[in-house]
């Protein structure tokens, strides 16, 4: 037996299993919370269940009213009143726009045209652009030329003769006026600079420093004085005068208004507060809860309703109309309502044609005592035409012997060919 550890790969080392986070247990409840729980939850249920009931049908009622009356009564409302307000503010001034105002604008500018901006370019193309061109002429002519050559041939001679002499004449005063304008410098400084630079070096730094250390002296190092052997004292005492008394008053506020009032909040307003959060929380978890269970009821309350109202109402009628409105309406339809319409059809094609053989009769008997009285209708006679055409006869401007009614459509022949009536 091999008692001794054998050593292990190496390799990559697994991490050791995390242990699951472990959930946050809840918060135990108090005895208060218990015992107040079930009591106001049965209360709040018995007040709220009639309130989500009435509420749920007020619901179901507001929806059904929505849906089926104001909804279809607003858009109605909406397109007349839409229309309304096409017809009042709209079409007019579209009408306005389109028929008045486009037409007056287009005769406008056809008219301004004519009359301003043809007449305008004509000016311009014929009148003043030679015009212009006969004025730059002119002008380039009797002023732009002279003046050029005056001014290559005679001024700038004279310039460059006149730029000479001024070279000539600043170069020699530059030398002369370098000469004076190293005595008036020398001049200056001697009256208005080395007096006062003497005066500041020789008079007032020495006096400033006579009197910085007289003032030194006697003002400076008495007040160090006064301030480290007296007021530093003085200081002191007044501030430890002061940290005691805010001590005794800060003691006195905390026993007499602090403590109690610490006292009060710990030991009196907070449990009733914190009994008045419980009483609440309750109340509004079983309010939520209630209404929710109220939600339930009423939705199986209305679903029983439903369910009766439709067993008792919607089943008998559909029962009634697929059982025996049905049937009866088939049976009606073919035995009565069908032989009905083609007796009627019928009727009404023997009473057409009765019409239309009488109107036939009646056309003959006029075509028959016209040819009596008149004779019968010439032949017709052949009109020219050209080759390849077919010859044009001329329809009788009499009654025709067919038995169609006279119309446009089914006797164009009442109608005189150019032709003929050429």
């Amino acid at each position: 037996m091999d008692l001794e550890k054998r050593p292990q790969p190496e390799g990559p080392r697994q991490q050791p299993p995390q242990p699951a986070p472990q959930p946050r247990p809840q918060q135990a409840e108090g005895c208060l919370a218990v015992a107040i729980r079930l009591p106001v939850r049965i209360v709040v249920l018995v007040l709220v269940v009639p309130v989500r009931l009435v509420w749920d049908a007020l619901a179901v009622c507001g929806r059904f009213l929505y849906l089926r009356a104001l909804r279809p009564v607003g858009r109605a409302l909406g397109t007349a009143l839409t229309w309304l307000l096409k017809a009042v503010f709209v079409w007019p001034w579209v009408g306005l726009w389109r028929y008045v105002l486009v037409p007056v604008g287009h005769g406008i500018g056809w008219l301004a045209h004519v009359l301003v901006v043809v007449p305008a370019v004509w000016l311009y193309e014929r009148v003043l652009t030679p015009l212009g061109h006969g004025i730059a002429w002119l002008g380039r002519t009797l002023v732009v030329t002279p003046a050029t050559w005056f001014y290559a041939s005679v001024l700038t001679p004279i310039g460059h003769g006149i730029a000479w002499l001024a070279r000539a004449v600043g170069s020699g005063a530059k030398a002369a006026g370098r000469g004076i304008g190293a005595v008036l410098a020398w001049l200056f400084k001697a009256v208005f600079v080395w007096p006062w630079v003497g005066l500041w070096r020789y008079v007032v730094v020495p006096v400033g420093i006579a009197l910085a250390w007289l003032g030194t002296v006697l003002v400076v190092v008495p007040a160090l004085w006064l301030y480290r052997h007296v007021l530093t004292p003085v200081g002191h005492g007044i501030a430890w005068l002061a940290r005691g008394t805010w001590t005794v008053l800060a003691t006195l506020c905390r026993w007499i208004f602090v403590v109690p009032a610490v006292a009060l909040w710990r030991w009196v307003l907070t449990p009733v507060g914190r009994a008045i959060a419980v009483v609440a929380r309750e109340i509004g978890d079983a309010l939520g809860h209630a209404w929710r269970v109220a939600g339930h009821l009423s939705l199986v309350v209305g679903r029983f309703l439903g369910t009766l109202l439709r067993w008792i109402f919607v089943e008998p009628v559909r029962w009634a109309y697929r059982t025996i409105l049905t049937p009866v309406g088939h049976v009606v339809r073919d035995a009565v309502w069908r032989p009905a319409a083609k007796a009627v059809k019928d009727a009404g094609r023997a009473t057409r044609q009765a019409l239309a053989s009488a109107r036939d009769s009646v056309r003959q008997a006029r075509a028959d005592v016209r040819r009596m009285l008149f004779g019968a209708p010439k032949e017709p006679v052949p009109v020219a035409a050209g080759p390849g055409e077919p010859v044009p006869v001329p329809v009788a401007r009499r009654e025709p012997d067919t038995p169609e009614p006279r119309n446009l459509e089914k006797n164009p022949g009442s109608a005189v060919s150019p032709h003929a009536r050429g």
